[in-house]
């Protein structure tokens, strides 16, 4: 069985070298680049499963390799932000990150939500049985991993696809953000909640058209389309 991969970027090399340290016993193969040309030169050339991205970083910030990285890859992707740049996050969540760590953070929580996301991944690679989930305007295919809005194919990424099956599968019924979390990054998920907020606006966003996800005020969301 190949190694999961995993690329690591921050300008700060004691970060970096900590975060290896701790995975690498992990059996994973570690790659690592300081810089954000450096960061697409190595997502390009290793094709890492996951990757830990920081936003600030010299020659092109974070948010700028996510957006280049998105066009070409569908790795899994953790933000490194600072603290107080609540704009960051939502930012980087909206040009296609899963997740994000604020800095300073513990090493053990960070490998904690890596271990959780290769997970996932490992789930999404069996073979599927390919159910198709037929609904008024959209159509599903959990084995081909595509969504279609009136025959039109949307590209997702794993979280949003994830995010959205879960919620159809439950079509009527409302789901928490803690529900979706756990669903849709892990049953050990324990980051912020919030997250989900930004993933849905993003997935709505690319569903157009009808509001195919409520949200219901103080609680989470509910799937409205109708069967097809």
């Amino acid at each position: 069985m190949a190694k999961t991969k995993i690329l690591i970027v921050d300008d700060e090399v004691a970060i970096v070298n900590l975060v290896a340290a701790y995975l690498r016993p992990e059996g994973y193969e570690i790659y690592t680049a300081d810089n954000g040309p450096g960061a697409l030169q190595a997502a390009r050339a290793f094709k890492p499963d996951l990757i830990v991205l920081d936003v600030m970083l010299p020659g092109m910030d974070g948010i700028e390799v996510l957006t280049r990285l998105r066009r070409e890859s569908k790795a899994y992707v953790i933000l490194l932000t600072a603290k107080t740049e609540e704009t960051d996050k939502i930012v980087g969540l909206s040009v296609g990150a899963d997740d994000y760590v604020t800095k300073p953070f513990s090493p053990r929580e960070l490998v904690a939500r890596i271990k959780a996301a290769i997970r996932r991944l490992s789930d999404t690679e069996e073979p599927a049985a390919g159910t198709v989930m037929q609904f008024q305007h959209l159509r599903i295919d959990t084995g081909s991993r595509k969504v279609w809005v009136d025959d039109q194919l949307i590209e997702l990424t794993q979280t949003e696809f994830d995010l959205l099956v879960s919620l159809a599968e439950h079509r009527g019924m409302v789901l928490s953000r803690e529900q979706l979390m756990e669903k849709a990054l892990g049953f050990d998920y324990f980051g912020d909640t919030r997250v989900v907020d930004v993933h849905i606006g993003h997935l709505r966003q690319k569903l157009g058209g009808e509001p195919l996800i409520a949200t219901v005020r103080g609680v989470g969301y509910r799937f409205e389309d109708q069967r097809g």
